[in-house]
C-alpha cells in the first residue's frame, strides 16, 4: 500500500463510501486523514510538505497561490486536481435564538479567505452589519455558533443540518450568490511532481466513487456511510444525501471547475479585498491543473 496524508476539514461521505467500497485498497492507496484546525494551518503543513493534498474551498488555493498578504503571508505553487463538490448545503446559519442580528457577530475560519467572503456577501446583501471574528474549520465553527461563541457563520457538509437540528436556523445560501464550487483537492507542484502516480489514483477514485453516489448505486452502504462518518440518525442521513445528489450543491463527479463557478469564487475576493484578478490571469498562473482528470 502506498500511502497519502489527506488534510480535511469537515468529516467526509465521500472518503467513507470510498473506503467502505475497497476502492482506496483496490488503487493501492492508504489515506492517512488528517483534520485541519484552519486553512492557514492546513496550507502551512501542506507547503511544508507535511501533506500530499488537502480538500478545501478553492479560494484558498487562489489566496496561496496568487495573493501575497495571505494568512501566511507566502505564496506556493499549489494547483487545483479537481473540483469535488458545489457547497453541499453552504448557508449562513444563526445561532439558536438569534433574532437580533445587526452588528452581531460571525465567526469566520480566517477573516481574509475562503468562505469568509460567502459569509461578507450575504449579510450585505441582506443588508446586515457584522463584526468578525475568527474561529477556525468548519466544525469548530459550528460548535462556536451553538454554544455562543458567534451569532452568525457559513457551515456545510452536515454541519449545516446539525446546528439547524440543534435549533439553528440558515438564513441565506450561496445559491442565492451564484453557480459555486465548496471544495477541491490541491497539492503542491512538488508534489505532484514526486507523486503524480499516487495522486492520479487518489482522483480516479474519488470521482468514480462520486459517479456511483450520483447514480443511486449501493444506497445502503451509502446511507450506513453517512450514518457512521458524520455521526447522524437516519432522518439527518438521508437529508445529507439528498444534498450530495442535488445538481445545484452536490457532487462533481467529472471533477471539473466551470468557468461560472471560477468567476464567482474570484468575484466574491476582488469584492471584498483590494484583489482584480480575473479567470483569464490566475488560469495562466497555473491556478487548475486538469493533468490528472479522466481523459487528459
Amino acid at each position: 500500500m502506498r500511502e497519502l496524508r489527506l488534510g480535511t476539514v469537515s468529516p467526509s461521505a465521500l472518503l467513507e463510501v470510498a473506503a467502505r467500497t475497497g476502492a482506496f485498497d483496490a488503487a493501492g492507496l492508504r489515506i492517512v486523514e488528517v483534520p485541519a484546525g484552519s486553512s492557514r494551518e492546513q496550507f502551512a503543513a501542506l507547503l511544508d510538505g507535511d501533506l500530499d493534498a488537502i480538500v478545501t474551498n478553492p479560494d484558498n488555493v487562489v489566496a496561496y497561490r496568487c495573493v501575497p498578504d495571505n494568512p501566511l503571508g507566502r505564496l506556493g505553487d499549489v494547483r487545483i486536481l479537481a473540483a469535488l463538490d458545489r457547497g453541499l448545503g453552504l448557508s449562513l446559519c444563526a445561532a439558536p435564538g438569534a433574532t437580533e442580528l445587526d452588528g452581531a457577530i460571525l465567526g469566520v475560519d480566517v477573516p481574509g479567505s475562503g468562505l469568509a467572503f460567502v459569509g461578507y456577501e450575504l449579510l450585505e446583501r441582506l443588508g446586515i452589519r457584522y463584526a468578525v471574528t475568527a474561529l477556525g474549520s468548519t466544525p469548530r465553527r459550528a460548535t462556536a455558533l451553538l454554544t455562543g461563541g458567534c451569532a452568525m457563520t457559513v457551515l456545510n457538509a452536515g454541519n449545516e443540518l446539525r446546528a439547524e437540528h440543534q435549533g439553528a436556523r440558515r438564513i441565506a445560501s450561496v445559491a442565492d450568490i451564484g453557480p459555486y464550487i465548496g471544495a477541491v483537492l490541491a497539492t503542491t507542484g512538488d508534489t505532484l511532481y514526486r507523486n503524480g502516480f499516487d495522486l492520479r489514483s487518489l482522483v480516479g477514485v474519488l470521482l468514480r466513487t462520486a459517479r456511483d453516489i450520483v447514480a443511486g448505486r449501493r444506497p445502503e452502504l451509502l446511507l450506513a456511510a453517512v450514518q457512521d462518518r458524520l455521526a447522524f440518525d437516519e432522518y439527518l442521513a438521508r437529508r445529507h444525501i439528498a444534498v450530495l445528489l442535488s445538481r445545484g450543491h452536490g457532487l462533481t463527479p467529472n471533477g471539473r471547475f466551470r468557468d461560472a463557478e471560477l468567476k464567482t469564487v474570484l468575484a466574491l475576493r476582488n469584492k471584498h479585498t483590494k484583489a482584480e484578478l480575473d479567470a483569464r490571469s490566475v488560469l495562466r498562473h497555473g491556478l487548475i491543473d486538469t493533468s490528472l482528470l479522466p481523459g487528459q
